[in-house]
Parts: structure tokens; sequence; C-alpha cells
């Protein structure tokens, strides 16, 4: 194989499974990823479609760019196929990424408390966290020398693009690759936003909204508060699906905010919003949510301000975590015989397991409750079925039972954690330099080939020669 050659190992049919290799020379590479196929993309042979089917001879560590299970996702089988490199990572990733994958071995692997502390201790070994900005050497020898550097990606905490700066020394070439992993969008909660590389001579990137614009994200908590108080003003609660990291985060901090100019107008606000119980009903979601607690240098200037304010985004006093399961259980109860207004959020993020479920099959029934839903609900889930035919008083089948859908569903738009189609042309189009080549992955067909024609337009229009590549297998 020819040196500075990429493969990719997932992400490049669909949206999940991210591994890309970047092959330094004839003997060297180092991965990118190494994420978990998911939903119909997993395929009816899941063990067999995760596990890792390329060599590591050679393979001198992985960069991960963020904690998303479809980035991290086969780390355990990459494991179990005898990778022992660095694990190379951004402060923050590196606190949490030992939650997801716990998470992760006890749902798909084992319940063996003795078996996921060994995998978890030997992770953790072979983490190598970095700093935002500062590159690292990875090679450097008679031959070549190769550094990374991480930057902020936006997308969610400690999320990360990758700059792998590669010299051949003996032919005095040098160039730059970036992989963008996931992108942010501008004007979320707690993250700056992206800013884009100075230059580049190719650039993986990601394409999952490549054909779509988001609404606009800026009056989203404005969209949050009336949909909230609409659901209020018929007593009940307001449920919402949603996944333990990133987005429920990104929920709180926005509550936060609306309870705070509440209590500040006073009168009708304060009334509504000042006792209102907000339920985080995840541990999963609980645990992240104190890790992005401890992880507060790390948040942008804004939530900066809050903090020397002397507010508590993520820690506010109507906050009430539900811990076993048995005070999961009265929680349910408790709200759905007296009808008390409360805002749950829990996992998952598409109602396709998890104690949302639990709430579900309890207040479906009745229309003084609303599902409130923040986030893609993918074809085949329990949410996308409840947002499909809630409004036509239909039904949804939850763990092998029909529950009939009274409460009032709505949705919301503005909430991906995904960087849109405007946002993805302008990472590329406020380098100085541009790539000569963009290889486009992580994303439907549709998606792909729509970016790819905005590309190619663009780089016309600027008159720089720009291949625009979506890879096969």
């Amino acid at each position: 194989m020819d040196p500075m050659t990429i493969s990719h190992h997932g992400a490049v049919d669909g949206v999940t499974g991210s591994c890309h290799r970047l092959h330094i020379d004839e003997q060297r590479s180092l991965l990118v990823d190494c994420g978990l196929f998911q939903g119909e993309e997993a395929g009816g042979e899941a063990f067999e479609r995760q596990r890792v089917d390329f060599s590591l001879e050679g393979v001198l560590g992985l960069v991960v760019t963020h904690v998303h299970i479809d980035h991290i996702g086969r780390l355990p089988y990459l494991v179990a196929a005898g990778f022992e490199g660095p694990i190379l990572c951004s402060e923050p990733s590196a606190e949490l990424l030992p939650l997801v994958i716990e998470d992760a071995l006890r749902v798909g692997f084992t319940r063996d408390r003795r078996l996921i502390e060994r995998f978890l201790a030997r992770v953790s070994a072979q983490l190598v966290p970095l700093a935002y900005r500062q590159w690292h050497q990875l090679v450097d020898d008679a031959g070549h020398r190769v550094r990374v550097r991480l930057q902020r990606a936006g997308h969610i905490l400690g999320s990360a693009y990758v700059e792998v700066d590669w010299r051949d020394k003996a032919r005095r070439e040098h160039q730059r690759v970036v992989f963008s992993g996931d992108l942010g969008a501008p004007h979320a909660p707690l993250l700056p936003a992206p800013r884009s590389p100075h230059g580049a001579d190719v650039v993986v990137l990601e394409s999952t909204y490549g054909d779509r614009r988001h609404e606009d994200r800026r009056q989203r908590r404005d969209r949050l508060q009336t949909a909230v108080e609409a659901a209020l003003a018929d007593g009940g609660s307001v449920l919402i699906p949603a996944f333990s990291i990133g987005r429920t985060q990104e929920l709180l901090y926005e509550l936060e905010g609306i309870i705070y100019r509440a209590r500040r107008q006073g009168g009708e606000a304060q009334r509504l919003w000042g006792e209102l119980a907000i339920i985080v009903d995840s541990p999963l979601a609980a645990r992240f949510t104190q890790a992005y607690r401890r992880l507060r240098p790390f948040w942008d200037a804004e939530a900066q301000r809050r903090l020397r304010a002397g507010r508590h985004p993520l820690d506010f006093e109507t906050l009430h975590t539900p811990e076993s399961d048995a005070e999961h259980q009265r929680c349910v109860t408790h709200l759905t015989e007296t009808r008390r207004p409360a805002v749950v959020i829990a996992a998952s993020g598409m109602a396709a397991g998890g104690r949302i479920v639990d709430y579900l099959k309890a207040m479906l029934g009745d229309p003084c409750h609303q599902v409130l839903f923040v986030g893609y609900q993918a074809r085949g889930t329990p949410g996308r079925a409840i947002q499909r035919y809630g409004p036509r008083g239909g039904w949804v089948e939850l763990e092998g039972r029909r529950y009939a859908i009274r409460a009032k569903v709505e949705s919301l738009g503005g909430y991906s954690a995904h960087a849109d189609a405007r946002d993805l042309l302008n990472f590329i189009r406020r380098m100085r330099r541009w790539p000569r080549q963009v290889r486009l992955v992580h994303g439907d067909r549709e998606a792909k080939q729509a970016l790819k024609e905005a590309l190619e337009t663009m780089a016309a229009q600027r008159e720089v020669a720009m291949e625009v590549v979506i890879p096969t297998g």
C-alpha cells in the first residue's frame, strides 16, 4: 500500500461504526475512532458485523474524536483482537470514556463486575489524555515525523477533530490530514463552536446532515419554554426521551436558564417554574452530569459567566435524580397517580429502552401528559412510532405490548448536536488553505451526494481544484 493513504472500516455505507485508518508508511498506521454499528447497519449477525476484521500489525495507536458509542463502541472488540497501543483523546473524553465503555460492557457483554473492572483498568492504562491545540509527537525517526493535534469540535463535551501532520524526511514531503469526527453546530449550550483549521491537504468529513438545514438554534430555549408551558397548562407531566450524554446536559442548562428568568420575572412565570420538578431519571445520565460538572473548565464563555454569577446550570434546587430502581418506580407511580406537573428527562433518546419506557407505559394513555421529542427518531424505533402515530390517536408497542397513545405528542427542532449542511460547508470554506481532497463519511447516501455537489460547486466558484470522494467499503 502506498504511504499516506486512508482506508475506512466503518461509517462508509451509513452513519454508524466510524473507524478510519491513516497509513503513515507501508508498515505503520494510525486508527481514528472505532465505533459500534447500530440499528439496521448492525445487520442480523451483530457480533460478526462488530468484529475487527483488519490486521492490527503496525497500528501505532487509536485516536478517539469523542465518546459516543458509534465512535468508540468497538473498543472491546479492538482490545480482544490484540490492540495494546495508546488511546489518544481529549482530557474531558478521558474522563467520560470509561463511563461509556462500562455501560456498553454491561449491556452488550457481561454484568460480571469483576470482569468489567478488569477491562476498565486495562483501558484506563492505555488512555493518553491530550490538551487541545497542542501537538503530540507520535513518530520521529530517520524516515518520518508524525504529530497529532486535537481541536474543539463543539459536538459534545470533549469532542475533537484531529489534525495529523506527516513529514517524509527522505523525500522532503509534508502533508496535513484532518479527521472531522462529528462537528457541532453554533449556539450549542456549554460548548464553543468549532473553528476551522488553518488548512489541510486531505479532510475526512462527516456528512450526517449534509442535505439538511437545522432550525434556528438561537431561539430554541424560548421554543422549549413555550412547549413545556403549553403542556403544563393541561396538568400532568412532560416526558422528554433524551440520550444520557450531551442532550440531557444541554436540556438541564437551558431549563436552568428558564427557571432563573422566571424567578426574576415573578408573578405567574415564577409560580409555574419556581417549584416545577425537573427529574433526570437515568443513572448513566446522572453520572455523566456529575462528570460534566467536574469538567467546568472546558465549558464555554457563557457558561463560565453563569458560574461566576453564582448560578449552577447543571445542579439547581428543583432538580431530582432517582437513583435506585425502587426510587424510579415510586416516581413513576407518584406522577401517574397525582398528575403533579413535572418535566421528566430519561433515556433512551429514541424510547428503545431505559427508564423512559416505564413512564411511557404508565402515562401514554392519559391526555393530560405530553411526550416532547428533542432529537431525531430513527425508523423502526418506538420513538418514531409515537412521533408518527401519536397525533392520530394510534398505538405503539413497548416491550411486547401495545399501548394506546392519548398523551399529546410534540417535536422540537433545533436540538441536533451535529453541524448541518451550511456548517459543514463553512468548515471547509473558512480554511485559509483548502484541501485538495475531501472524503465524505458518516452519512446516508443522499446526504453525502448533496454535500459532494455543494462542495464541488463551492470549489468551482472559488476556482480551487478540490476532489470530493465518497469512499466505498
